[in-house]
């Protein structure tokens, strides 16, 4: 049997991160610090920052197995079949090599119906990678981004150390926030969400602020991404803002501006590109806020309709075609003038009206697996590509 050695796992050999939280049964990752968590008394957002989506352990070795001993936390819903297994993504070198599955683990079981939770204790379990090419090489492991997951141990049959690009051979940092849809949500696995797809296909590294159900224009968010260093910036904001029914149309500009502000704090000439939101039918002309159809619960099926009523929109509700057009007026008619760095993206330019045809949104309101590529595809021809909005930005440096 090959003798495995154990490596420490560091903040060095993990990328997508803001920080590692030494729990005593692993190390979380968070993408949002401690010092925003605390200002968010919320345990959707809570959740949703801990499930570490665009999160990797970045390794350069020439091992040929790899294993990772996690503690992952995953969710059941009561009168629902079990929910598919959080994915682990191998890259080799760039390139899709293999897939595994977490194993054990903790379980959080949720009532619908009641908004109760349980929380059932568990024990780490461990993925293994093998067959490994025997050769120096740069090995990625994408967690999964839909399940809370605590590292507890690597191991490998060859010594291990951080990917230290040389000098001026290094990728641009692409920093972006958005919503369920971007933090991955119905994707296929964590390297094939729709940010992951844009991220490789334009040679860019990704730092992913998508929080289901939390793209809502929050202070801390925006001071975070203004610490953060990025060479390339975009913020997708709509869906959140409908579907929770947060605020009305007189809230939205200056909170808009607020947030970009913020940005600007400390990224003042960073190519900041805000992105509409995609087409979704159920929210165009009908406000928030979004409510589940649990008719088919119990064969796995949800879909999500919009519980407002149009008639409200005078009364300033908003609706995704009224956010697109505020969108449009804070960054064309306002900021952009003096801002050359700024661009705007009609998110109908990622999925519309033709797309919806021939790719519904299955529950109303995520795009399925096809869609995330198709997004993801369009995202960088459309943004990181020649002529986009980031333009030479996003090619390798």
């Amino acid at each position: 049997m090959t003798y495995l050695a154990s490596t420490p796992i560091t903040a060095g050999l993990v990328r997508g991160a803001a920080e590692l939280e030494d729990t005593g049964r692993g190390l979380a990752p968070h993408r949002l610090p401690a010092w925003a968590r605390a200002q968010a008394a919320d345990g959707q957002l809570a959740m949703a920052e801990a499930q570490p989506s665009g999160v990797r352990l970045v390794l350069r070795t020439r091992a040929t197995v790899v294993e990772l001993d996690t503690l992952r936390t995953r969710m059941s819903y009561v009168g629902a079949p079990p929910r598919p297994e959080g994915t682990y993504d191998l890259l080799v070198d760039g390139e899709p090599a293999a897939q595994a599955h977490g194993s054990a683990g903790h379980v959080l079981e949720i009532d619908m119906t009641t908004g109760g939770t349980t929380h059932h204790a568990g024990e780490p379990g461990t993925v293994r990678f093998d067959g490994l090419p025997d050769r120096d090489k740069v090995v990625e492991i994408w967690l999964p981004h839909n399940e809370i997951t605590h590292l507890v141990a690597l191991r490998t049959d060859a010594p291990v150390e951080p990917d230290a690009p040389a000098p001026g051979a290094g990728r641009r940092t692409w920093l972006h926030h958005g919503s369920s849809i971007s933090q991955g949500s119905d994707a296929a696995s964590p390297s094939t969400t729709w940010p992951a797809i844009a991220a490789r296909e334009g040679g860019v590294e990704l730092v992913n602020l998508g929080f289901g159900g939390s793209a809502l224009l929050d202070p801390f968010t925006a001071r975070v991404m203004r610490d953060t260093p990025a060479d390339l910036v975009s913020v997708k904001i709509g869906i959140n803002l409908v579907n929770t029914d947060l605020m009305r149309r007189r809230a939205l500009g200056p909170a808009v501006h607020g947030f970009l502000d913020t940005i600007r704090d400390g990224h003042p000439t960073t190519p900041l590109l805000v992105v509409s939101p995609i087409l979704c039918p159920i929210h165009e002309e009908t406000p928030g806020p979004s409510t589940p159809d649990l008719s088919g619960f119990a064969e796995g099926r949800i879909r999500f309709l919009a519980g407002g009523d149009p008639a409200e929109v005078a009364q300033g509700k908003l609706t995704l075609t009224v956010v697109r057009e505020e969108l449009s007026r804070i960054v064309a008619e306002r900021r952009a003038a003096g801002d050359q760095h700024l661009h705007l993206l009609d998110g109908r330019d990622l999925y519309g009206e033709a797309d919806h045809v021939l790719l519904p949104l299955p529950d109303g309101l995520h795009p399925d697996a096809a869609t995330h590529r198709l997004v993801g595809e369009r995202f960088a021809a459309l943004a990181l590509g020649p002529g986009g909005a980031f333009g030479a930005f996003g090619a390798t440096a």
